[in-house]
């Protein structure tokens, strides 16, 4: 996930390059096609290893062919673009909010391809452009309520990728949960940034030691491919975390209470056979109502999940308790983007 400026000039530019990732596809693929471009490369990151799940499953359910894009900076997404247009797939599906520009007018251009951007749309939404985003700051908050439970110095951190809006659906939220449950608490968020916010493993271990060493005994990751920094600089204090997207427990034993659940797969994977079906446009939004996003706290697998909110019952009952509330609109959650 990263914030591009693309201008749609760079589209145009693209038409006399090799795409990154591409440089060997042909112009035109016959019967089924699905195309995946990412904003950065796959690697580590496992929000785009479960964009790769969902199109794959979703391509192999429909008899399709599947090919993966991955770009790596704003000039290789308008390049892999480009190269995918020009491929004429069944559907091209562009990952995060780093297509919102780009999607804002190549759609337009090339009415008759479909489109799916995943986890953002695009302002002033084509008809051939389907999008499917998540209410993800609802389970952050469910993450903030086990915070504000088992935390005993009261001082919470987050370290994200950046200092954005949409990132924010991952911080605010956060700390919103765990006052909810202990007003007292105080929580505190630093920033990846630099070239790489997203996969910087380094510069994400040293913010967590920043934080834990002004005495924050539990840190939210929100920094995608550098989540394992955070996470074995929270090891190195003594302290806890928690992880994103998918169960990251198993990665650093005893130390990862609960992860912020987000099943981008499943909810890439219904959108691409729902366009291949003729069912395209519109947006489509998950949340805990519709079971696209959670935490492990709620699965009926936690006891051999590795996360150590398992061993915590009061406060899974909790968790329980707030998801049923926030799913009946007892509880509303703020959502940062909204404001």
């Amino acid at each position: 996930m990263r914030t591009v400026s693309a201008p749609t000039a760079l589209v145009a530019a693209a038409l006399a390059l090799t795409s990154c990732g591409a440089a060997d596809q042909p112009t035109a693929s016959p019967g089924k096609s699905v195309i995946l471009i990412t904003p950065n490369p796959v690697g580590t990151n496992s929000f785009l290893q479960l964009s790769v799940k969902g199109a794959e499953t979703a391509a192999k359910e429909i008899g399709a062919s599947f090919k993966l894009y991955e770009s790596k900076d704003p000039t290789s997404i308008a390049q892999n673009l480009d190269a995918a247009v020009r491929a004429k797939p069944t559907v091209i599906v562009g990952v995060s909010f780093s297509f919102d520009d780009l999607f804002a007018t190549v759609p337009k251009q090339h009415s008759g391809q479909q489109f799916l951007q995943v986890d953002s749309c695009a302002k002033d939404q084509a008809a051939n452009l389907t999008c499917v985003s998540f209410r993800e700051h609802e389970a952050a908050y469910l993450a903030g309520v086990e915070a504000g439970m088992l935390s005993k110095s009261g001082k919470l951190g987050v370290v994200a990728a950046l200092d954005s809006p949409f990132v924010h659906r991952w911080i605010d939220p956060f700390f919103a949960g765990a006052k909810s449950v202990n007003p007292s608490v105080t929580g505190t968020p630093l920033y990846v940034g630099g070239n790489n916010p997203f996969s910087d493993p380094a510069r994400a271990k040293s913010q967590a030691q920043t934080l834990t060493g002004q005495g924050a005994d539990i840190v939210a990751a929100a920094a995608s491919a550098g989540n394992q920094g955070v996470f074995e600089g929270v090891a190195g204090a003594g302290a806890k975390a928690f992880g994103v997207d998918v169960n990251q427990c198993a990665q650093s034993p005893g130390t990862v209470i609960d992860n912020v659940l987000k099943h981008v797969d499943v909810a890439e994977s219904a959108a691409i056979k729902d366009i291949a079906a003729g069912r395209a446009g519109g947006v489509k939004v998950y949340g805990l109502k519709e079971g696209g996003v959670g935490v492990n706290a709620l699965d009926g697998d936690l006891a051999s999940s590795g996360c150590t909110v398992a061993s915590a019952p009061d406060v899974v009952t909790k968790v329980k308790q707030v998801r049923d509330d926030i799913v009946a609109g007892r509880i509303t959650v703020a959502d940062p983007l909204a404001g």
